[in-house]
């Protein structure tokens, strides 16, 4: 199995604070892996880092030629209530993915509209291509800008705190659709609950500035204090609640 992308003493500065240092960390074709930190620990930077949206004021990153054309990297950012509010169609939005390689939609062929069709499918938005975006329901608008993703078929896709606005109706949905995404791509995904990915992820990044490979999906919180990432576990029951440390 090949690695998609290699980060050799990685660092980034938001001018003078660093937000990541001396980063190594390999990803594979095969990967499935959760990202998890403290807020401000850099999780997010380490995606905009591989998306190339930011450039690192030292170390390297050597990407397989599979990553380097057209739509090979698939990137489902953040969302909140201000991203539906746009007269666009779930068609639209799905079918914008190509843009990155089409550069304008107006070029889009009779292939690629077939494309979006499949995704539509795939992702169980069949009847809600002409719908608006403030239609949808929470896990309806995740399904779309997922199917915007990985619709150029990418080698790697990245998931930037996905379940965030997940209703909770689709929560189960979203992560089996993850793990068949996960038989032709790479996964890195950023996620504050490890209750939930727990069961999906072959392994972890544990990201705080410095970043610690966990090779496994089982993690212990000896091992999170030990890595520098100390973090809130969130689990599910009859009743909603939060487990927290026990006090000294």
């Amino acid at each position: 199995m090949s690695n998609l992308l290699e980060m050799y003493s990685v660092s980034v500065a938001y001018e003078d604070n660093i937000a990541l240092q001396d980063v190594d960390f390999i990803v594979n074709e095969s990967d499935f892996i959760g990202v998890i930190g403290p807020n401000g620990g850099g999780k997010t930077t380490l995606l905009k880092v591989i998306l190339g949206l930011i450039k690192p004021i030292k170390g390297k990153i050597i990407f397989n030629s599979k990553l380097i054309d057209g739509n090979s990297i698939g990137y489902l950012p953040q969302i909140s209530t201000g991203d539906v509010n746009y007269p666009v169609t779930v068609t639209d939005v799905i079918l914008s993915g190509m843009m990155i390689r089409k550069k304008i939609i107006s070029r889009m062929s009779a292939s690629d509209k077939n494309k979006t069709k499949e995704i539509i499918e795939e992702l169980g938005l069949s009847g809600m291509e002409r719908s608006s975006l403030n239609e949808l329901s929470g896990g309806q608008l995740q399904r779309v800008f997922l199917g915007r993703a990985i619709i150029g078929d990418p080698k790697l896709l990245l998931l930037d705190e996905p379940g965030n606005f997940v209703d909770s109706t689709f929560e189960n949905d979203f992560y089996e659709k993850l793990r068949v995404l996960n038989k032709r791509m790479a996964i890195l995904m950023v996620s504050h609950d490890i209750g939930i990915i727990s069961s999906h992820v072959r392994s972890y990044a544990c990201v705080n500035k410095k970043l610690h490979f966990h090779p496994s999906s089982e993690i212990s919180n000896e091992q999170l204090l030990a890595y520098g990432c100390p973090i809130q576990l969130i689990t599910h029951g009859e009743v909603p609640h939060t487990v927290l440390k026990s006090h000294s």
